[in-house]
């Protein structure tokens, strides 16, 4: 039986295909259209899952929708018609593209697809709980789901097991954690629906000296977790901006140009708003183990993300296990749809997958080297054969330890935001100068960002205060202490930046954390093998692993992707597949400002 999940129409379009209730292909349309966050019908994603598994649209039993459109749309009319007439510009804007478009997903995939076959929708966090907990290794597990809205609901506490899942409580629109963490977002000039992971790698360099203000004048917070926004400061519910001019009051002034220098306000008002969501997220756990009985938590929406939070509930010690769907977001709500019809709708049974059902979020595309060959001769003037994997492994280990920036392009592409070491620019996190030569020179971004320390799973507990798996990148934790350094306590806002803080400098933020990626023999052997022939070169079993691309541009695909990222950035290797291939310098971007120009905002 195979089964077609599908999210579009708001952020992240995607999707995903289940097989007999295995997860055999997942992949957002951005990849392929190369506009990042893109929200379209996604019909490149839908031909590739396709062609992938050998099917026809005629081989499908079942195509699932991610939430329920005309629930939705109630919601917002009910919106507008409740802050009516002050809702009108932005309902003038909204509405025409629902009654011409999304309202009409069914007939839009029977058209598009060519499909005739049975339709399924389930609600918007029915699509996340499942995303969570059927591909997690539980056999019980409580659910918890928080993001800016579905159809209604926020967030959502629920439960597992075996092959039912159960939303038990929600909270409602307009009370949402995702949308007061994007209304901060926003307030601190930065894109909302992508620049939350900024704001929360902004906030260890500020003091969250609002966090009162918040708490007393923005949320009513209850013990259980669930809360109450006062309005008053938003303008999400009538308007087209997230704050107004009330909450910019509050705040000490307008909201932070995009682009324009960070101040100590931002800094301090992105740590006042992560301590408020972790607090939130912390509450919401406590009350989801009080409730479910179990001792395992799955975790899915956009809040999800949140890897900071994350890593506080894991330390809290609520539950004895925690499994986060990689693909937190909208996207995955793809991959839930298609097993929420497997496992309720067809009542199908389920048999946990060890170590979990998503395959390493491993799920896209694959570029073998025939592939590659051909493409490097026809398209490229750089005449190179496949090393064999040994040797290839040997000289990419040598390159790195040697201080070069390496674009790691191999096997299938991942689902979700992260990297995994399939489409990954890896460097040496021992070096005291690699964060700013990849923000500047490589990523075209902002220079406080932190990078990501991938380790081998045997290792982590030698590198890192984790002691447990984090293999989609979803927990950050403490830099083990024998490696840290002592620092300047005086030294405040970005100028924290330059301290060193440990033996691993490119991986430790300024609060001495790490976003961790522990990596497997199981799940990638080649990224695992590569980690190891660089710890026999270096006695360090820790790389460098952030996403290939660059700024405003979605994690590359194609080998096309990735030679166009190589070569328009100051990149020195790229490997992919067996072939090493080392830039002439003659081939160097001299002027990377012409890049820079040519980026779309991130």
């Amino acid at each position: 039986m195979h089964i077609l999940g599908i999210s579009c129409y708001y952020h992240d379009a995607a999707v995903a295909l289940v097989t007999d209730g295995k997860l055999v292909a997942a992949v957002q349309e951005e990849r392929f259209t190369r506009i990042k966050h893109d929200q379209n019908y996604p019909v490149n994603a839908i031909a590739w899952c396709l062609q992938h598994a050998g099917l026809s649209v005629e081989d499908l039993d079942a195509v699932a929708f991610y939430d329920k459109p005309f629930l939705k749309f109630e919601r917002i009319l009910e919106t507008y018609l409740a802050y009516a007439p002050a809702g009108i510009r932005s309902a003038w804007k909204a509405l025409p593209v629902w009654i011409k478009q999304k309202l009409w997903i069914s007939e839009h995939i029977r058209t598009e697809l060519g499909y005739n076959g049975e339709l399924f929708y389930p609600e918007h966090h029915e699509s996340h709980a499942a995303s969570a907990f059927f591909p997690s290794p539980f056999a019980d597990a409580a659910i918890v789901t928080m993001d800016g809205v579905g159809e209604w609901a926020t967030s959502s506490v629920g439960f597992g097991q075996d092959n039912r899942i159960r939303l038990q409580q929600e909270l409602h629109f307009p009370h949402s954690l995702g949308l007061l963490y994007s209304a901060f977002t926003y307030f601190t000039g930065f894109r909302v629906n992508s620049g939350e992971y900024k704001v929360m790698g902004l906030a260890p360099y500020g003091k969250p000296v609002y966090r009162a203000r918040i708490l007393d004048e923005l949320v009513d917070l209850r013990e259980d977790g669930s809360f109450r926004l006062n309005m008053c400061y938003f303008g999400y519910g009538s308007g087209l901006t997230m704050t107004n001019r009330h909450f910019a009051r509050l705040f000490g002034g307008p909201p932070r140009k995009p682009e324009s220098p960070l101040t100590r306000r931002e800094m301090d008002l992105a740590a006042s708003i992560q301590s408020v969501t972790e607090e939130v997220m912390l509450r919401m756990a406590r009350h989801a183990r009080k409730t479910t009985g179990s001792r395992n938590l799955c975790l899915a929406g956009g809040v999800a993300l949140n890897c900071v939070g994350n890593g506080k509930i894991q330390r809290d010690g609520i539950f004895d296990r925690i499994w986060i769907q990689p693909a937190a977001g909208d996207a995955g709500g793809a991959v839930g749809a298609a097993l929420m019809t497997w496992h309720h709708y067809f009542d199908n049974p389920r048999v946990p997958a060890e170590p979990d059902g998503m395959m390493g979020a491993l799920l896209g595309p694959e570029f073998g080297t025939d592939n590659i060959r051909t493409f490097l001769k026809e398209k490229t003037s750089y005449n190179v054969s496949p090393l064999s994997e040994e040797q290839m492994l040997q000289r990419t280990a040598e390159l790195l330890a040697g201080g070069k920036v390496v674009g790691w392009f191999q096997g299938r592409m991942e689902f979700g935001p992260r990297a995994l070491g399939g489409r990954s620019i890896l460097g040496d996190p021992r070096s005291e100068k690699m964060q700013k030569t990849l923000n500047l020179k490589i990523k075209y971004r902002e220079s406080f960002r932190p990078f990501a320390p991938s380790v081998t799973l045997e290792k982590v507990q030698d590198y890192f205060e984790l002691n447990e798996p984090s293999p989609y990148m979803l927990l950050v934790a403490d830099v083990a202490h024998r490696l840290r350094k002592p620092v300047d306590a005086a030294v405040e806002g970005l100028d924290k930046l330059y301290q060193i803080r440990s033996e691993l400098p490119a991986i430790t933020h300024v609060d001495g954390s790490a976003r961790i990626q522990t990596v497997d023999r199981a799940r990638n052997p080649r990224y695992h093998a590569l980690i190891t022939a660089f710890e026999e070169r270096t006695g360090c079993p820790v790389l460098i692993n952030t996403s290939f691309n660059v700024r405003g541009e979605p994690i590359v695909c194609s080998p096309e992707d990735a030679w166009r990222c190589f070569m328009h950035t100051d990149m020195d290797v790229l490997v992919m597949d067996r072939f090493v291939i080392e830039k002439h310098p003659e081939d160097r971007l001299a002027d990377p400002t012409e890049t820079i120009a040519s980026l779309q905002p991130d």
